[in-house]
């Protein structure tokens, strides 16, 4: 283990590598740079990753013979790498995403990370992602941390100590940020109703995003609640003052908030420093279904892009255009299911900001289904709610279309029969 400059630990780096970079609030930028300067050197060098924040210059197209781009999560900084030629996408569920490394399905040669200064004992935290880092360090050949006092110090699986590093970067900058909350009134009836399915003593799992936050705004009068997530955001924070989230129902964990990763604005950041309520855990840990099943009354709030009228839901693609990605949705959707009153719940806009209806009779061609409509449970958007557990696929016909804008709800019916039905 060294203390090195960003251009010396660049060096490491080889033709044919394959990289896994500590992703979204951890990513380590200063790092990347170093390694881009480098791109006339390398060819064939494979970045993988879920979403991360930051520029991304990997990415860039005209460095398509350096550098490549393989997505476990579509972000919006590499979505352009599909369609250019110098980036794929691997899907997986974001619980058996650790595997893949662990099983050496995926092997890597090197592993990016981003980390708070070692304490006095030579311990590390990996602060405000873990995800799948643990596994990918365990199994990179080579581990390399950029070293940032202003990281935040956590708990769980985020702890590492120096001698599991073997080169160490200094470079002190601010965590990135984002977060930007603007409710809608159609987003805002959407919170509303899923506060209503919520009840005391629920544990909850939701994304990041206005929705996501127009319900927590609804809850703070709520009792005992729990949080058992992926991820989350500030306006968590604001329910723990409240009163109203302190994990005392939750079964695994009783009494602290798990996730594998957080992100948000300043305050989020200093909140979590040393912060002993919160664990952050491997995501095959918080993912597993079998785990979250354990915990009562799990509410699980995810989102999609399209859902036709039998339940299929599509979230990682707009028709054949890959979008985004599997990420967490099958792993909450299943767990919150199997949990002793739980409720698994899918939110959306029935209309998108351009006015294409969201609820439609069948899936574009190329559609991905993320989430198969024996998963899918309840349906929410500005016009209410529909409940398809044990629904036949005319009662969910009937349902959804009561739920998607008024001005498509007799066509995509007619559509939808008049496809499906013998003549």
């Amino acid at each position: 283990m060294k203390y090195s400059s960003a251009l010396e630990a660049a060096k490491l780096v080889k033709s044919g590598d394959r990289i896994y970079v500590h992703s979204v609030a951890c990513t380590p930028n200063h790092l990347i740079d170093a390694i881009v300067a480098r791109a006339s050197e390398l060819r064939n060098v494979e970045f993988c990753h879920i979403h991360t924040l930051g520029k991304a210059p990997y990415a860039d197209p005209s460095l398509k013979e350096s550098f490549r781009v393989n997505s476990f999560f579509i972000g919006g900084n590499v979505r352009h790498t599909i369609k250019a030629g110098n980036g794929t996408y691997t899907p997986v569920f974001l619980s058996e995403l650790p595997g893949l490394f662990r099983k050496g399905l995926v092997p890597l040669d090197i592993v990016l990370i981003q980390v708070s200064a070692p304490d006095e004992h030579g311990f590390c935290s990996l602060g405000a992602s873990v995800e799948a880092t643990p596994a990918a360090i365990e199994n990179a050949k080579i581990v390399i941390a950029q070293v940032n006092s202003f990281m935040p110090r956590t708990f769980g699986d985020s702890t590492i100590h120096i001698s599991n590093i073997d080169v160490l970067v200094e470079h002190n900058t601010p965590i990135l940020t984002e977060y930007s909350v603007n409710i809608s009134e159609e987003e805002d009836k959407i919170g509303k109703y899923i506060a209503e399915l919520i009840e005391d003593g629920s544990t909850l799992q939701m994304g990041i995003g206005n929705i996501p936050e127009a319900v927590l705004q609804k809850l703070k009068n709520h009792k005992h609640l729990g949080l058992h997530t992926e991820m989350f955001a500030d306006g968590v924070i604001d329910l723990i003052e409240a009163g109203a989230l302190d994990c005392t129902q939750t079964v695994a964990n009783k009494g602290r908030a798990v996730s594998t990763f957080f992100v948000g604005t300043e305050r989020i950041y200093k909140y979590m420093d040393n912060n002993p309520f919160f664990i952050m855990k491997d995501c095959s840990y918080t993912n597993d279904p079998f785990i979250i099943r354990q915990n009562p009354n799990v509410v699980a709030i995810n989102s999609a892009v399209e859902i036709d009228l039998t339940g299929q839901i599509c979230a990682d693609s707009i028709g054949h255009s890959l979008y985004s990605g599997v990420g967490g949705q099958v792993d909450f959707m299943r767990g919150a299911t199997m949990s002793p009153g739980g409720k698994a719940i899918i939110a959306m806009s029935a209309t998108t900001k351009k006015g294409a209806n969201k609820i439609v009779p069948f899936l574009k061609e190329g559609a991905g289904v993320v989430t198969s409509r024996a998963h899918a449970q309840y349906i929410v958007t500005e016009f209410g709610v529909a409940d398809l557990r044990g629904k036949s696929i005319d009662q969910r016909v009937e349902a959804l279309a009561n739920i998607a804008h008024p001005n498509f709800r007799e066509e995509i019916v007619r559509e939808y029969y008049n496809r499906t039905l013998s003549k």
